[in-house]
């Protein structure tokens, strides 16, 4: 059984190889296409070719349904790619560098006015890989359309505010990706397993949280919300690398050790989260994260997709271009 098992498994891994290489090729031979449009559209065929690696699409597979259970889902699993971590790590390269492209497409088109932007939200509990996510999956962006804000216990003039005005100031600009390390929902969570709050604030959250979403979306920001779902047992085991690791010290809070002493109530208030603001313009993806590789690799293919979808071409130029040269000449 073990065989025919190991067979299964080299099998898929050698079909993911074989369509990765074709990736690869057909970018290739699209770096010299004859027009713009035809680039774009080679991309595109590209990136549904690099799709095709998985059996089921993430987006699919994960999305949130209201009989989905946090605490049922493997955060060991791998739902949807039968390969390795060799070929998930080298599927993210391809990967970030189409997201790359994608990115300097939507920010060019925000320069010329377009409203296009992407709001990413990161949740999980600690040590689920978040900042890991961030560093890997936009390691080929540009800098210019890119914004990254962790969201920690408000402080100073946050707390003069509502609890979105500090949400607000992080939003992304036209043609920019913002990506949020926490976020509004931490509003509701907090106060809910802490009390800090009467239950009636805390709950009137979920109605404005959606609110908001809407607005954004139909503003022209798409948004997409990831809860990494890290088992117990992987977080006891990085917390523990985290006292093993002098380079890993400034990592470590004590704080970290109340959170999960209290998992159960997090468990509980992050399924209510879910199944109150998983809405169909704004959905939540589950993403088991014990294997940062997996993670990493489904919060690629989300983001590619959703950027690729936005069916952007490149901002037409605005003036004569024979005059600009003439007068170029003179210059």
């Amino acid at each position: 059984m073990a065989g025919k098992d190991d067979k299964r498994n080299d099998a898929c891994v050698s079909a993911i190889s074989k369509t990765l290489n074709k990736v690869e090729e057909r970018l290739r031979k699209g770096a010299h296409c004859d027009s713009v449009a035809e680039g774009l559209a080679n991309v595109a065929k590209a990136s549904e070719l690099l799709s095709s690696v998985w059996t089921l699409p993430p987006g699919q597979l994960l999305r949130f349904h209201h009989d989905m259970r946090l605490t049922q889902v493997d955060g060991g699993a791998t739902p949807g790619f039968d390969g390795n971590k060799e070929d998930a790590e080298r599927f993210i390269t391809i990967s970030s560098s189409e997201i790359a492209r994608y990115q300097r497409l939507m920010y060019a088109n925000g320069v010329k006015g377009s409203r296009r932007r992407l709001l990413i939200i990161l949740q999980g509990m600690d040590a689920s890989g978040k900042g890991g996510i961030v560093r890997h999956v936009f390691s080929q962006g540009d800098p210019m359309g890119m914004h990254y804000h962790g969201f920690g216990a408000p402080k100073g003039e946050e707390k003069d505010h509502d609890y979105l005005w500090r949400i607000r100031r992080e939003l992304p600009r036209n043609g920019w990706i913002s990506i949020f390390d926490r976020s509004q929902y931490e509003d509701i969570v907090m106060p809910r397993v802490y009390r800090t709050y009467p239950e009636e604030v805390w709950q009137a959250r979920y109605d404005e949280i959606n609110r908001f979403e809407a607005q954004l979306v139909g503003d022209g920001c798409a948004i997409i919300k990831i809860f990494l779902v890290v088992s117990k047992d992987e977080q006891k085991r990085h917390f523990l690398s985290r006292l093993e690791d002098p380079t890993k010290y400034w990592k470590f809070d004590p704080s970290d050790l109340e959170a999960r002493a209290r998992w159960d109530d997090y468990m509980a208030a992050w399924q209510d989260v879910f199944a109150r603001t998983s809405t169909e313009r704004a959905p939540w993806y589950l993403v088991p994260a014990d294997n940062r590789w997996y993670s990493r690799a489904v919060v690629s293919e989300l983001l590619r997709n959703t950027l690729k979808n936005m069916n952007m071409i490149w901002p037409p130029l605005e003036v004569d271009a024979d005059e600009m040269r003439r007068q170029l000449e003179t210059l």
